[in-house]
């Protein structure tokens, strides 16, 4: 059987607000005041463990030193698209970037889905121009 505490309803917090924003839990406080002032010493020996051969300090220094790039710019010919029918040129062109080595396969699909994206917006504003056109004509 549970006991409720005077004044709560069920589901209700006691704290609507919330804890603020970038307030820190009293275990990190507690890790926060065992590291102070060891952070220098605790860099050291990782850097020492690393320069020992040590294949986890080596890893977190270069975790730290050269972080895996998450985007880059992709630099190469990709032909205009300018209607549907252009879009084989297109697909033509980020194929051969990748079989040339210019850009990565999963670079190429977040290429293939702004390509699509696109030609989804020329055929939205083809489709448009059409559908104004009959309703000239039916108006006439």
């Amino acid at each position: 059987m549970t006991t409720k505490k005077p004044g709560f309803q069920p589901g209700q917090s006691g704290n609507p607000a919330g804890r603020p924003k970038g307030s820190r839990s009293k275990a990190m406080q507690a890790l926060d005041a065992i590291l102070d002032g060891e952070a220098e010493a605790i860099t050291r020996k990782v850097i020492e463990l690393a320069l020992d051969g040590d294949t986890q300090a080596i890893r977190m220094c270069m975790d730290r030193l050269a972080p895996p790039r998450k985007d880059r710019p992709i630099t190469f010919a990709l032909p205009p698209i300018k209607t549907a029918a252009d879009l084989s040129l297109a697909t033509d062109a980020v194929l051969q970037a990748v079989a040339d080595g210019e850009i990565t396969p999963g670079e190429a699909a977040d290429l293939s889905k702004l390509v699509a994206t696109h030609i989804q917006a020329i055929q939205a504003t083809d489709m448009n121009e059409r559908l104004l056109r009959i309703e000239q004509q039916a108006a006439r």
